[in-house]
């Protein structure tokens, strides 16, 4: 059972006790991602998940990442439009100290000069890296695409000039607007004793408390944009994106059953129409993002470009059939069903999971559903609410981006 706590300075902590494991996973999660920073200071956020791992006051990024190997366990991070993680898994007889060392990261890096200045050029090989990938990058253009000029459409990772103007005092600037104890949730999963909460309480117990800050809004309707990027590559890299839900919307599991029926995975439409029947593409699939306040389907597919024209329709038309035909059936959805509850249930077997869940659903949307809650929700989904979400979509603007040799848009 998922428990919460909240320190007097609004620090969250969450725990679910797992005796059956040897292990526990621990997630510091900030309600800060590239969504909160400003046009100049994309990619900010990222860069200070980077600083955390480069030294403190008592440890170099060595030491750091000695002692974690010293456990046999995981350190990691990372940072989405919404929020960052920095988290670890260990045995339960390690989890203590890998606690300290982690609020050590956390309160105590030392965002020295020349850390700073190795990083930025660590950080723009990955910008390039990305860049070199097209079967990625049509992701971050179908973002810009659709959201346009505001944050939650800039690259997590920034661009190249913004990382290069970043200053010490910038980092600092923003953690402190943003890493503030309202905004921030400990989650804990598996083994968990009363000292490991100690522990963990007295570390966060005096985070000074900071005025709240809102995002801003997103657009309620994607933009019906197009980005077109000509490119020496063998495949056209195309992604449609089309209007979703927020996470908290009420049909926000219509979402998850019509995505699944549409490109979620090999039994889904577009598989079977597009790789398995007509040969188009290799990698075609579809996935549903929500955020706060929006959302967006996304469909992928990589093809070659004298048969760019022939997939996109495929597409259109396969959003087509699930909109104005009785192409999603009663028992598809019953089967999609089952599918969702077995994968939901199979990937929160281990700590990492379920600390992973619980720390996005506490930021999010402030509080947890068991599993049952969770299979009645789903279950509780009709044949109708899913045929009405695939009308939304078809009737929904399409943004557009695409990776071409000829750079086209298909016609």
């Amino acid at each position: 059972m998922v428990q919460c706590k909240t320190l007097p300075n609004g620090v969250r902590i969450v725990t679910e006790e797992m005796a059956h494991v040897h292990s526990t996973s621990i997630g510091i999660w900030i309600n800060a991602g590239s969504r909160n920073e400003t046009a100049k200071e994309n990619g900010i956020a990222h860069f200070i998940e980077h600083m955390l791992f480069k030294g403190t006051d008592t440890m170099n990024a060595q030491d750091i990442a000695v002692r974690f190997d010293r456990f046999g366990g995981h350190v990691n991070a990372f940072t989405s439009k919404e929020y960052t993680c920095f988290y670890t898994k260990v045995l339960e007889r390690h989890a203590e100290e890998a606690v300290r060392l982690l609020t050590d990261m956390f309160f105590r890096s030392a965002f020295l000069e020349e850390e700073i200045e190795r990083e930025r050029q660590v950080i723009i090989e990955e910008i390039r890296m990305v860049e070199d990938t097209a079967d990625d990058v049509v992701h971050d253009l179908l973002d810009v695409a659709a959201f346009g000029d505001h944050s939650i459409g800039r690259p997590i990772l920034g661009t190249e000039a913004s990382i290069n103007s970043f200053t010490r005092e910038d980092l600092l600037n923003f953690m402190e607007r943003e890493y503030r104890p309202e905004n921030i949730v400990i989650s804990i999963a598996g083994r968990i004793n009363e000292q490991l909460l100690a522990v963990i309480e007295e570390a966060f117990f005096h985070h000074k408390r900071g005025e709240r800050k809102t995002c801003d809004s997103a657009p309620t309707l994607i933009q019906p944009k197009h980005l077109i990027r000509k490119k020496a590559v063998e495949q056209a890299h195309l992604c449609l994106g089309f209007q979703g839900v927020p996470l908290v919307e009420d049909n926000i599991y219509a979402s998850v059953l019509y995505n699944h029926l549409l490109g979620g995975g090999m039994s889904s439409r577009l598989f079977q129409e597009i790789r398995e029947q007509k040969a188009l593409a290799y990698s075609v699939y579809s996935y549903h993002t929500s955020y706060q306040d929006t959302g967006l389907l996304t469909v992928y597919a990589g093809t070659a470009t004298h048969r760019l024209d022939e997939s996109y329709h495929a597409i259109i038309d396969t959003v087509k059939k699930f909109a104005v035909t009785d192409e999603i059936t009663a028992t598809d959805v019953e089967d999609a069903k089952a599918h969702v509850l077995g994968s939901t249930v199979l990937s929160l077997e281990s700590p990492s999971s379920r600390m992973n869940r619980n720390g996005r659903n506490e930021l999010a949307i402030g509080s947890h559903q068991t599993l049952d809650e969770l299979s009645d929700r789903i279950e509780s989904v009709t044949h109708n609410q899913v045929k009405l979400f695939a009308e939304s979509v078809y009737n929904s603007p399409i943004a557009l981006s695409l990776i071409s040799q000829e750079g086209k848009a298909p016609s």
